[in-house]
């Protein structure tokens, strides 16, 4: 049950991170090579809605086996490590930030291209993008804990 429960704890990290990473990283300052608004939001808008039910999946994946875990193997938040409690409240940073891009600028963000309205999904996606630069950096950070925690001291 602990394998699996961890084998998907970790698929559920890497899905999220990994495309937070390649998207901000790797996708958004590629558009610039796209000269029309239209171009580059109308990709954006496809690429989340393909990568925003695997984050809804991770979230759940992430908890449901950190929970696991926790409670079978640990013996609970009263004898899990401190990278467990630093990881746990991340994540529920991490998730709640999502709930708010998602329900909020990326609801926004759809309405304003499926409208052909470009300066007001440029508006949207700029809110996105800064979610997402909170976000990253706190999911990397999370994997880092995650991967070396039980080794601290």
């Amino acid at each position: 049950m602990t394998t699996i429960a961890l084998s998907l704890h970790i698929l559920g990290a890497v899905i999220w991170v990994g495309g937070m990473f390649a998207i901000y990283v790797c996708l958004r300052p590629a558009l610039g090579a796209l000269a029309q608004p239209a171009d580059r939001l109308g990709l954006m808008r496809a690429t989340f809605q393909k990568f925003f039910p695997w984050v809804w999946l991770s979230i759940v994946l992430l908890f449901a086996s950190g929970y696991v875990v926790l409670f079978t193997e640990q013996g609970g938040f009263a004898f899990a490590g401190t990278h467990v409690h630093i990881m746990h409240g991340l994540a529920w940073i991490m998730a709640l930030l999502f709930a708010w891009l998602y329900w909020g600028a990326w609801s926004d963000f759809r309405e304003a291209v499926d409208a052909a309205n470009w300066p007001q999904a440029g508006k949207d996606m700029n809110r996105i993008r800064k979610i997402i630069a909170v976000n990253l950096p706190l999911g990397l950070i999370v994997v880092v804990i995650g991967a070396s925690g039980r080794w601290w001291t």
